[in-house]
């Protein structure tokens, strides 16, 4: 039991593929109703009897078409070669089929066998035996315009919406890709520069901090000298600590070291914006007069933002000290609209003034700007750096409140419609597929033109016909019982069974034994009704003519 279970769960899911919603299920009955009491009235219409049979199964037909297209189009075209009224769910067979069949012999197997029960099953319907070419055309004509037609747009539709639905998937591919290798290369570059600063500073302040422990301990200085020692050792150890903040930001931006416990005595290193007052402090214990000052309102900044403020003020007051000693500083913070504006300037120290050499040639060449800067544009802001005209010397760094971190990554992220915009419109996933429109219009194309083929043969054909089966007043006045079948044969146009058939049914007694043939004939009386039609009806009977009879078909 628990086997035939599975197996019938299986069917019902393939006949039935999902997913299925409410709102899925309620559509899919009202229109599995609609397409069956439409083609109940169609068929009412057309009288022939099979309003219940054909409308119940152009409704199951309906439900089935998205699980066996294929089938469902095979079947659809067999009930409309008996009747019209299925041509509404052939052209709906046919766009399933072509949406749905990805294999290009089995859709054009399916419309073959599909098109084959169209056209013998009209055949068997009508038995006109002497016009399979006239039927064969109509139906062909038929066929292609409600099936083939609409398969070629719905697979059109299809093509189309796999090829977008590749190419966003893989654009977002390319965007979480080139997140990623952003992201890789500020680690990398982040624990490049670790490195750096751990193998060149780290052992020059090792080295500082023991020399200047030997020396404070030593008892041949004086506790003057002492003193002085333990505050330059105090100094590389705070230098230490700090580095290590330094080294661990690098190494992972989202955590930092905690501060460490200095020496007795030591100021603990407080960087960010707050940290900009202890570095003036400092500036002004050594000596040096140092003015500070801050404009508008203060807003809060992001991490990167904070430190580069720090170590931006930072650097400019070592260059002061090192190469306009002893001359003024004033340091100014002010926080625009959009930004925050870091200032840092000096004149030129008293002992330079009127010496060749200025203050801006003397740092034109160093690192530390080059380092500033950089800073700087990580966080998408900018350094300037030079001379003034009082012969000193200006330092001043713009940098946005946000930072360009995280709005880097959200550019990154924007970046998809360009992206996705970029592509070449006639490449797929794999980078080589042909857009579905090409192969799409040029089966439309083809079915055009042979749609404009059949119509231009079938108008010539009906001309023929018409003219074949039809029998002038004054022929069939020529003709005489009695004359052999080869004398009148000869005189007679050779005939056409399809515009003749619905005469066979009425008109007066055949002679028995015999076998006859109908025209229409065209007596070009005025006084006649449009519906009534004047049929010639020649019975032979061992080679002979043995009947002629003219009389009105109501057919």
């Amino acid at each position: 039991m628990e086997t035939i279970a599975r197996a019938w769960s299986k069917a019902v899911l393939t006949a039935l593929p999902g997913p299925w919603p409410r709102r899925r299920v309620a559509s899919e009955a009202v229109l599995a109703v609609f397409m069956g009491v439409l083609v109940g009235l169609l068929e009412v219409i057309s009288r022939t009897g099979l309003e219940v049979p054909f409308g119940l199964a152009v409704a199951g037909l309906w439900v089935l078409r998205r699980g066996f297209p294929g089938t469902v189009l095979v079947l659809t075209g067999a009930i409309t070669g008996w009747s019209l009224g299925p041509l509404t769910m052939l052209v709906c067979a046919g766009w399933a089929a072509g949406a749905r069949i990805r294999r290009v012999w089995r859709l054009l197997g399916s419309f073959v066998l599909s098109y084959l029960l169209f056209m013998v099953t009209g055949t068997l319907k009508d038995g006109a035996s002497g016009a399979h070419k006239l039927i064969i055309g109509l139906s062909l004509g038929v066929f292609l315009v409600f099936a083939v037609l609409p398969a070629l747009y719905g697979r059109y539709r299809a093509q189309r919406r796999a090829l977008l639905d590749a190419l966003r998937e893989r654009n977002d591919q390319l965007v979480r890709e080139r997140v990623m290798v952003v992201h890789q290369a500020r680690l990398r570059e982040r624990h490049r520069i670790a490195q750096d600063m751990h193998d060149s500073l780290g052992h020059q302040l090792a080295l500082i901090s023991v020399h200047s422990g030997a020396l404070e301990v030593d008892r041949t200085l004086s506790d003057r000298q002492r003193e002085a020692v333990g505050v330059l050792r105090q100094a590389a150890v705070a230098a230490m600590r700090e580095l290590r903040e330094v080294v661990g930001v690098l190494h992972d931006e989202s955590t930092a070291l905690p501060p460490a416990a200095g020496a007795p005595g030591a100021a603990p290193v407080r960087g960010g914006v707050d940290g900009i007052a202890g570095l003036v402090e400092s500036s002004r214990a050594a000596g040096t007069r140092v003015a500070y000052s801050t404009e508008g309102e203060r807003r809060p900044l992001a991490a990167a933002v904070d430190n580069a403020a720090y170590r931006i003020v930072q650097e400019a007051l070592t260059n002061a000290h090192k190469h306009a000693p002893g001359a003024p500083i004033a340091v100014a913070l002010r926080y625009e609209p959009d930004a925050l504006v870091v200032e840092v300037t000096n004149p030129r120290a008293p002992e330079l003034i009127g010496a060749h050499t200025g203050a801006g040639s003397v740092v034109s060449g160093g690192q530390g700007l080059t380092g500033l800067r950089e800073r700087a544009r990580l966080v998408g802001g900018m350094v300037h750096a030079g001379a003034t005209t009082e012969e000193g010397f200006r330092l001043a760094a713009v940098l946005p409140y946000e930072g360009a971190e995280s709005d880097g990554a959200a550019a990154l992220v924007g970046e998809e419609d360009w992206v996705f915009e970029g592509l070449p419109p006639d490449q797929g996933a794999g980078g080589g597929r042909r857009s579905p429109a090409i192969g799409c219009a040029a089966g439309v194309g083809a079915v055009t033109l042979v749609v404009v083929g059949l119509l231009i043969w079938g108008v010539m054909a009906f001309v023929r016909g018409t003219s074949d089966s039809t029998v002038r007043q004054s022929l069939y006045d020529q003709v005489r019982v009695g004359e052999t079948k080869a004398e009148v044969m000869r005189r007679l146009p050779p005939g056409n069974d399809f515009f003749t058939s619905d005469f066979q049914n009425d008109g007066p007694a055949r002679p028995e034994g015999s076998h006859c043939r109908w025209y229409s004939l065209a007596k070009g009386d005025p006084d006649d009704s449009w519906s009534d039609s004047h049929v010639a009806r020649f019975c032979f009977k061992d080679g002979v003519l043995v009947d002629k009879v003219e009389y009105i078909s109501k057919n």
